[in-house]
């Protein structure tokens, strides 16, 4: 067999993996998104939707107009690996290592200190923060995660520490957030697809019961 004929069958063989990696990959992000989106709608109810599709299959942005129950609106970003891609896949695992989802909820009551939950070694360059200098630092473990705590007052944290390990996996919490100069409650995650319905429902449980309550919002 000479080179040339050997490099043809490479060529076919590497194309034809490619077209089964596409069609294989895009089936299955789109089952994700669509699961997703179904059973967070399910969860939050919303009176109103808009999504903006990112490109692609890597995923979409979500805003829901919700006006009840202490919250005003609930928004969220879902990123997937593109697992459509037999080039960009294996890379995606060691830079962005999962799915991710993003998600920003508005009440209407107003937050009045800043806190932050972040787990240790997550973020490669620290997120920015305002008035980060400001705030107390403290290192605090979460079902065998470090995680740091940014905060006002110890209080505030302890409330969120017990939010995270409220999940039945707390270490897919990535970075949890109560922010209010925009007055949003932030949720960094990796979501899974056997219990994203739960994860949301804790997240709705939590801004409709305890953001309305001391320490948050006094």
């Amino acid at each position: 067999m000479d080179n040339q004929l050997l490099f043809t069958i490479i060529f076919v063989l590497a194309g034809g993996i490619s077209v089964i990696q596409y069609y294989r990959g895009r089936k299955m992000n789109l089952i994700l998104m669509e699961h997703y989106i179904r059973m967070i709608k399910d969860v939050v109810k919303p009176e109103d939707e808009n999504y903006t599709w990112l490109g692609g299959y890597i995923g979409f942005r979500a805003e829901y107009k919700v006006n009840r129950d202490n919250i005003r609106k609930f928004e969220y970003t879902l990123t997937l690996l593109p697992r459509h891609s037999i080039l960009y896949f294996p890379i995606s695992l060691v830079t962005s290592r999962h799915d991710k989802l993003f998600i920003v909820v508005k009440p209407f009551a107003q937050i009045k200190r800043e806190a932050h939950l972040i787990q240790k070694g997550y973020y490669r360059l620290r997120p920015d923060i305002e008035n980060v200098e400001l705030l107390q630092r403290e290192e605090i473990e979460i079902a065998g995660k470090k995680y740091e705590a940014l905060f006002e007052k110890k209080r505030d944290v302890e409330k969120l520490k017990s939010f995270v390990e409220s999940f039945s996996k707390p270490e897919n919490i990535k970075h949890v957030a109560l922010t209010p100069k925009t007055n949003v409650f932030y949720v960094q995650m990796r979501p899974e697809p056997d219990t994203i319905r739960d994860d949301v429902e804790k997240i709705v449980r939590f801004v409709k019961e305890k953001l309305k309550e001391s320490p948050f919002s006094s």
